[in-house]
């Protein structure tokens, strides 16, 4: 089996292409130039072509002869120029959805969020749960392209398989878990509702689904929601990064109302004065971390005979047994 990753250099691409040479499946890798990863993805053996997923011809050359494709690249943020969710998130899809085709490649495998199933916390949602918009790029723009993704899918046929992680986290993360860690350190950390909601999904069982999904017939077709299968309060989370560092954990409250406006404030001010950097706070960080929204796995379990493989427990030890390696966290602690 010939497999395509695009996004490898990203921390879900990275573990995907690990446990698919683990596989003995040949890779190719479609990475921007000049990508600092580029040498050791050339050491484990992965073929690298190097392009952009802006541009059709690098997207074709990537996927050429392979059987299956997995879609990771995206814009990951929520702090960038429409522009680039417009050109790299749904842009980049309809390149890869368009080259697959041409190709004639047997699967994509398309990873979305489970954010594309909007904010409603009275219900628990499932993969028949409609798409809605938050009114924030990063979920907005990700239904854009699995929309995208589906229409390929219905009109020529594409075989695509689509994946809804909750929040992704493991060894080697560079965003979730090393910046919730800095923010406890630093005492920057502030709650703006009780009780709030999180899915912890670990990479590797994330990646296992998307294993399953390659070869599995079944999943042609049909999009799933994966997680840890259990919730964890976003306090309960934190706390357990604050013990593994030995500070104190946080318990500073504020209205979420409070937060909200701080946020709006915020956003206009940075785009007034051209701040790159993203604000300490953004309207889609307050509604992404004051949810209490229910994610059901069970259509994975059901139909692939899939669960996870690694306990939420077990997942969150080792993500903290590497955590305490970070050199740029542990010397905040000091």
């Amino acid at each position: 089996m010939k497999a395509c990753v695009t996004g490898a250099t990203g921390f879900i691409g990275g573990n995907l292409v690990q446990a698919l040479l683990k596989k003995k499946y040949t890779v190719r890798a479609l990475v921007l130039p000049g990508d600092p990863k580029i040498q050791e993805l050339k050491k484990n053996k992965v073929e690298v072509v190097l392009g952009d997923i802006r541009d059709m011809e690098s997207v074709k050359k990537a996927v050429k002869g392979c059987d299956v494709v997995f879609h990771c690249a995206a814009v990951v943020t929520d702090w960038a120029p429409e522009r680039l969710f417009e050109e790299i998130t749904v842009g980049g899809t309809k390149n890869v959805c368009e080259a697959s085709v041409w190709a004639k490649v047997k699967r994509l495998v398309d990873i979305s969020t489970n954010d594309v199933f909007g904010l409603r916390e009275d219900v628990v949602m499932d993969e028949s749960f409609p798409l809605e918009p938050w009114g924030e790029p990063y979920p907005d723009y990700k239904i854009k392209a699995e929309e995208i993704t589906w229409r390929y899918h219905r009109e020529k046929k594409l075989p695509v398989t689509m994946v809804y992680p909750c929040w992704v986290y493991g060894e080697g993360d560079q965003t979730f878990v090393p910046l919730l860690a800095d923010a406890i350190v630093k005492r920057e950390l502030i709650f703006w509702r009780k009780d709030v909601i999180v899915w912890p999904t670990y990479v590797h069982n994330l990646v296992d689904l998307l294993l399953l999904i390659a070869v599995d017939k079944r999943a042609i077709g049909n999009g799933y929601l994966v997680h840890d299968g259990e919730f964890v309060t976003l306090q309960k989370f934190c706390e357990g990064i604050a013990n593994t560092l030995g500070v104190k954990p946080v318990t500073t409250h504020i209205p979420y109302w409070v937060a909200y406006a701080a946020a709006v404030v915020m956003e206009f001010l940075w785009k007034t004065l051209n701040i790159e950097k993203r604000p300490l706070l953004t309207t889609y960080t307050v509604k992404n971390l004051g949810s209490r929204l229910q994610f059901s796995i069970d259509k994975a379990k059901r139909e692939l005979g899939w669960k996870p493989k690694v306990s939420f427990q077990e997942g969150f030890a080792r993500t903290m047994d590497w955590l305490k390696t970070l050199d740029s966290v542990l010397l905040k602690t000091k």
